[in-house]
């Protein structure tokens, strides 16, 4: 069994004698943290797991779009079925 499989956090080490099981890791996991002297350094961070912090930033920056979160969150406006969308 690999060194890496059993941690939570990989060395440099483990990445540059792991490195595609390691990306395959973060894939699986969303990311991987990486080591060095013990000391988390970096991240490896898979492809939806960075689509999705982009997508909440550019959420969070949408002044709009977070008082619509904020309304819905005090009882201020309730969802609807998206098939209202469909009515004319």
């Amino acid at each position: 069994m690999h060194r890496f499989i059993v941690q939570d956090i990989c060395s440099i080490t483990d990445l540059q004698r792991e490195g595609p099981a390691i990306v395959r890791r973060a894939e699986a996991k969303g990311s991987v943290p990486l080591a060095r002297n013990g000391r988390t350094v970096a991240y490896i961070i898979s492809r939806n797991r960075m689509e999705a912090i982009i997508e909440t930033l550019e959420i969070m920056g949408n002044r709009e779009a977070m008082k619509a979160i904020s309304d819905y969150q005090a009882g201020r406006v309730h969802m609807r079925d998206v098939s209202v969308l469909d009515e004319d």
